[in-house]
């Protein structure tokens, strides 16, 4: 059946927000989800001033948490540490919070972990659990939807159950379950059963509209996870005026569309140049830094090489894992950086070939702090813009290489992809100078390169 609009559904949830006052926090694990959100404020540190700053007028802002990056122990401690300071704001600001832990649209993150972290925090400020944890993985302008409890992918054109394509195969968050309910028992080894999530469907969201769909969240309780089905905003906008009179009792783990869905936010069109410099390009030449190492980030890259308009400065990652090593690189990288910038745009990537180790997400840590530190080094050489390439790789640079703290969501380079930060906070040489976080597995093969001449003025 096709998709329900509800009129006016997006200014009827402004109202509805603005009239509770509330903030929406995002928890990010990575620094790709405000890829459909533009005008949203981000924090990039664990500080209580600056979600304080950022929380100060009705708004969403997003707190990067990175925990991706961490163990499920590491990301359920510092989920718990931020959950109970921005609930602390809002107690003495007197205001709600509604807490959205966003992940990765293709399963990946520590969603058992973080989801009990902060059920936990919930009962020990409120004394009472949430009712429900609305799961609703989709990222529409990317291909993924989730439809009969089943999530898609859309790769190479065709839709794909998650479970089937190369992230499910991945070497810490892999899984197989591609129908969301046994992927929650699945993640919860057992723990949670697959009857006992419930399911929103289709049907409930399009014949029901937002009655039946309030109906169903209105019955849920003890914490439930409950699969939202959606396959367009529209189903999400019903969800969310069926949620309203509940909202500030139901968690979301979710993709990057949910949020704007709940925070009644309309779509712009993409960023361009004049958006980002309205008195026109200041000229210069930037930055580019890759570590991801998905097979589409790879592909991107070399796309971008071939169009020959980029230096390119490679860094071994086994040499950056070996911290005996890596501050010799680092130093001659950054020297090669600052040089080349006086003259050429710059990729500074990562070799391609997988490092691995016992502890796969402490190599890529130390992979990503040694990019960073290349980054934070060159950052004397003035690039006029910084691409970073990949989650964690994204973190680093905005946090160590480029001294961010807090900044604002421009927009997106593609229709609900690849966001443009603009510094608030930030080392000196930062300030004024855009900021792309370009996830390492959205866009077609072209897209880095078409991203590259869009701030290169070409």
């Amino acid at each position: 059946m096709p998709p329900r609009h509800e009129p006016g559904a997006r200014a009827a949830i402004r109202a509805a927000n603005a009239a509770a006052g509330c903030r929406i926090v995002v928890l990010d694990d990575d620094p790709t989800g405000s890829q459909a959100m533009h005008d949203a404020r981000i924090v990039t540190v664990l500080d209580e001033r600056e979600y304080a700053l950022a929380m100060a007028q009705p708004s969403t802002s997003f707190v990067l948490t990175n925990t991706r990056s961490m163990s499920a122990a590491d990301a359920a401690a510092v989920t718990a540490e931020v959950a109970a300071a921005v609930c602390r704001q809002g107690r003495e600001l007197g205001f709600p919070v509604r807490l959205v832990s966003r992940s990765d649209s293709t399963l990946r993150g520590h969603v058992i972990a973080e989801v009990a972290a902060l059920r936990a925090v919930r009962r020990r400020v409120t004394g009472r659990d949430y009712r429900g944890v609305l799961l609703v993985p989709a990222y529409f302008e990317a291909g993924r939807y989730t439809e009969g409890d089943v999530h898609w992918a859309v790769v190479d054109g065709r839709p794909v159950p998650v479970g089937e394509t190369e992230f499910a195969r991945d070497a810490t968050f892999g899984y197989s379950s591609s129908n969301l309910r046994e992927f929650v028992a699945e993640r919860s080894g057992g723990a949670i059963a697959a009857t006992d999530v419930v399911s929103v469907s289709l049907a409930d969201i399009r014949d029901g509209g937002p009655d039946r769909v309030g109906r169903i969240l209105r019955g849920v309780s003890g914490g439930r996870f409950v699969v939202v089905n959606a396959t367009d905003y529209a189903d999400l906008e019903i969800v969310v005026l069926g949620l309203l009179d509940v909202a500030d009792d139901f968690l979301f783990r979710t993709g990057p569309s949910f949020v704007r869905a709940l925070s009644g936010v309309d779509p712009i069109g993409p960023v361009t140049a004049a958006t980002i410099w309205p008195g026109g390009h200041p000229g210069g030449h930037g930055l580019v830094v890759v570590g991801s190492h998905v097979g589409q980030t790879s592909r991107q890259l070399a796309v971008a090489r071939q169009r020959g308009s980029l230096v390119a400065v490679e860094l071994d990652a086994a040499t950056l894992a070996d911290p005996d090593r890596a501050p010799a690189l680092v130093a001659d990288a950054a020297g090669r950086v600052g040089a080349a910038l006086a003259g050429s745009d710059v990729v500074l990537f990562t070799s391609r070939d997988v490092v691995t180790g016992s502890d796969g997400l402490a190599v890529a840590r130390a992979v990503s702090a040694g990019v960073a530190d290349v980054v934070r080094r060159a950052l004397a050489a003035r690039p006029a813009w910084v691409v970073a390439k990949g989650g964690i790789t994204s973190h680093d640079v905005a946090v160590r290489g480029l001294g961010m703290r807090r900044a604002t969501v421009l927009g997106q380079v593609f229709p609900g992809m690849v966001s443009v930060f603009a510094p608030v906070e930030a080392a000196p040489e930062a300030m004024g100078v855009p900021y792309v976080v370009f996830a390492g597995n959205v866009g077609d093969e072209r897209a880095l390169a078409d991203v590259v001449d869009l701030l290169a003025g070409r």
